[in-house]
């Protein structure tokens, strides 16, 4: 095969969910039964299909290798893991040599029986969950899947020349945890000499079905919050890709390094076979020093410059990416235009937001404009900037209208800002608090709660439908949501919970409810982006300053509270996440929108208390996903966003208690910053990664209550009372049960009512088998905690 030069012009990835969620409804289907297997397989061949033609007619080349093959059925890093048979010994029988591997990854995905599933995580700084691959000494590396290899063979017999995209050895590893039956001290990055092989094998077969370039994606160089030094990385990268390169008959090699700045990786890189590097010169920079060998190094490589954002969605700078772009030619005379990162992070396309404001929209830029704009700079590069001057032209006028359009400041909402003093962030000391909540609402030990959320219900969301649609007025739609928040009290009063919840069926999302409450904010109608599976979200757009219209959450909560005489939590989405899930301005610092976000939650808080609820729950899930991939970047990152938390919750009266939720997060390395909020409780995932994190907050020296979630919500499997009972008896062997709270990992929006009560009813017969032997425990001795 002769060897062809790298596009002129890619992408990283593109969305997979289909421009009307093709993907997800398929999913779902297939999950119901009401999708055979082969239905399954030719609805997701269409959906692939689908998106190569899509690419081809908005600008990529039909042969050239411009379309990358990153196509999911359900996450990128589970099918690298199954790729190479990184199966977790506990499937040993129910996964083997024969199994299908669409039947593998579901089952490591969603777990199955008594087995329990992967766990996730976010990716790296990003909204998108990946399945953490399970690794041991014992797991035996082998080519388990002919995934890949099938796609690039379905597109060559469909006439198109793709490029196979799959994550890299390094960085797959890097994301890996050791299996629980590992040794301890045992690093999954240990096995990387017996994986190697393995992806050399998968280059051959690639080749052999029509590949002519391979992307291997090893994103986890752009970041050092990792468990390996960064000079072992350095050294396994040199290692890794000097074998691979050297693998006979082999398709070209682009590694591609993206979400942030790639340091001095691009050097080790350079002294390697690989044919194209790939840099993100949107979060990244080109290093500044570089020596004289690795100058001429890169000079004989292709250099991809990521120069089109590929997480935001707004239409950027094209003249600035043009010249970042053309900065790259002093080091080589091969440069190609890309997105910064995959597009799996941003919608579809624009033009389907016919709701939205034309003037909005003109600043906007979707997965579909941004290969536009990607083919506009590529151009700009091979032939000159006069030949795309009207384009550019056009970003820059409307890059201009945005900034200067009204509602971006707002005097009001700055001059409230500038009044702050430290005095407004700062609640009176832990532990009076502490004794105010305990005389005002006498929970028992181990007290019981959910998360908020309630399964959303085909009623549910028909009666939102016929509402937005104008087919039922406002007052049927209350009357529905009414009656649901009426049968969740009845529900959590009949379970025996402690601390009652309204269930949430108002809301659509937990950060677009919020959005469509906010001056600043607009929200789209098809603007939905992957988060795990066939979960999918809209991230609302954050345009202008923030400010609240008027009440958000009171009333519903203020009815929830009429029909029990149990505290009723109300529920808030936090500064910190509402920023992580929304599409956000890029004209100012997040610390700065963060401190908008937080004085609006700082009245809603008010409100709630004036109407007598003495609970508020502030959710606070993507502290940890939004920490920068660089050390030197945390201390400022979580300066603002504790600063941000701790402005909206100061406010509050001493005997309210303020919870906090986290999830889907390695929370380690934040854990000084999560005491730093200051909350009453912090609830965490814990249940889905096997309490793994309990022993990092029992030596943290965490003194706020806490509560480590006890049933994993992620999964559709009912954990018996033996199992919750043994997460829970784990937890207080750790903390001292009277600062210990009972909780699922997450909220229940995504489960159903079946599974949801069942697993509840599980969760308190645990709970008072724990409280039970605790006090036992007291009874036989009083010294004992």
């Amino acid at each position: 095969m002769t060897a062809r030069s790298f596009p002129r012009g890619t992408i990283l990835g593109y969305p997979r969910l289909g421009r009307k969620r093709e993907l997800t409804k398929a999913l779902e289907a297939h999950w119901a039964g009401r999708l055979t297997a082969g239905e399954f397989a030719a609805t997701t061949a269409e959906i692939r299909a689908a998106i190569r033609e899509r690419l081809v007619d908005i600008g990529l080349g039909r042969d050239d290798s411009s379309i990358p093959e990153s196509f999911s059925l359900y996450d990128h890093v589970l099918d690298a893991a199954v790729t190479v048979g990184a199966i977790p010994s506990r499937f040993d029988g129910e996964i083997d040599a024969q199994t299908d591997e669409v039947d593998a990854s579901f089952a490591l995905a969603r777990g199955r029986g008594d087995l329990a599933p992967l766990a996730m995580t976010k990716w790296f700084d990003t909204n998108y969950h990946y399945l953490v691959p399970e690794i041991g000494p014992h797991t035996h590396f082998r080519l388990s899947s002919n995934r890949l290899v099938r796609d690039v063979a379905e597109a060559r017999a469909a006439g198109f020349v793709t490029r196979p995209t799959i994550v890299g050895p390094v960085t797959l590893l890097l994301l890996s945890t050791a299996e629980s039956n590992a040794t301890d001290g045992f690093q999954p990055f240990s096995r990387l000499a017996d994986l190697v092989p393995v992806y050399a094998r998968l280059l051959t077969e690639l080749r052999d079905a029509g590949a002519e370039w391979v992307q291997l994606d090893e994103p986890a160089l752009a970041s050092d919050v990792v468990s390996v030094n960064a000079s072992r990385v350095l050294a396994a990268v040199e290692s890794t890709y000097r074998e691979l390169g050297s693998t006979p008959e082999r398709p070209q090699l682009f590694v591609s390094t993206a979400y942030g700045d790639v340091g001095g990786a691009l050097a080790t890189l350079a002294a390697t076979p690989v044919d194209a590097i790939g840099l993100d010169l949107v979060r990244g920079t080109i290093p500044s020093r570089i020596d004289s060998g690795t100058r001429a190094r890169l000079a004989d490589k292709t250099l991809v410059a990521g120069v089109i954002d590929g997480r935001s969605v707004w239409r950027g700078d094209l003249e600035a990416a043009l010249t970042a772009a053309a900065d790259v030619r002093r080091l080589t005379s091969t440069v190609s235009v890309s997105s910064s990162t995959s597009l799996i992070h941003v919608p579809h396309d624009v033009t389907l937001e016919t709701h939205l404001e034309p003037r909005l929209v003109s600043w906007l830029s979707f997965a579909d404009q941004k290969v536009e704009q990607v083919g506009i700079v590529a151009r700009g590069l091979a032939r000159g900037s006069a030949s795309v001057r009207s384009d550019l032209e056009a970003a820059s006028i409307a890059l201009s209208d945005r900034l200067g359009a009204p509602g971006v400041h707002d005097r009001s909402v700055r001059a409230r800002i500038s009044f702050l003093g430290e005095g407004d962030r700062s609640r009176v000391p832990w532990e009076q608090r502490r004794e105010a909540q305990k005389r005002t609402f006498g929970l028992p030990p181990l007290p019981t709660t959910t998360i908020g959320s309630f399964p959303q219900t085909d009623r549910i969301r028909q009666a939102r439908a016929r509402y937005l649609g104008g087919f039922d007025s406002a007052e049927t739609y209350v009357t529905v949501i009414k009656n649901e928040i009426a049968e969740v009290i009845a529900l959590q009063e009949e379970l025996g919970l402690d601390v009652l919840v309204h269930g949430e069926p108002e809301r659509n999302d937990m950060v677009q409810y919020f959005a469509e409450n906010l001056e600043g904010f607009d929200v789209t109608l098809h603007g939905w982006v992957q988060s795990f599976g066939s979960l999918c979200t809209r991230p609302p757009i954050l345009w202008g300053d923030v400010s609240r219209l008027g009440p958000i959450t009171v009333g519903w909560s203020r009815y929830a509270q009429s029909l029990t005489s149990k505290p009723v939590k109300g529920m808030l989405t936090g500064p910190v996440t509402i920023l992580a899930w929304s599409f956000v301005r890029d004209d100012q610092p997040l610390g700065d929108t963060a401190a908008q976000l937080a004085l609006a939650l700082r009245d809603e808080i008010a409100d709630l208390e004036a109407a007598g609820i003495g609970i508020i729950q502030i959710d606070e899930p993507a502290l940890r996903e939004l920490l920068p991939l660089r050390s030197v970047d945390h201390e400022h990152y979580l300066a603002w966003s504790v600063a941000a938390f701790r402005l909206a919750t100061a406010g509050a009266k001493p005997e309210t208690q303020i919870h906090t939720h986290l999830c889907s997060s390695h929370f380690g390395v934040v854990l000084d910053a999560i005491k730093k909020l200051d909350a009453d409780v912090t609830s965490i995932e814990s249940a889905h990664s096997r309490m793994r994190i309990i022993d990092d907050i029992a030596a943290s020296g965490f003194e706020h209550d806490i509560g480590p979630g006890v049933y994993d919500i992620h999964s559709t499997r009912v954990p018996s009372v033996d199992e919750v009972t043994e997460l829970l008896a784990r937890a207080a062997e750790a903390i001292d049960v009277e600062r210990l709270w009972v909780n699922p990992d997450c909220g229940l929006k995504t489960r159903g009512y079946e599974e949801a009560t069942a697993s509840l009813r599980n969760v308190l017969e645990a709970a008072n088998r724990v409280r039970q032997r605790v006090a036992e425990q007291q009874a036989a001795s009083p010294s004992a905690r």
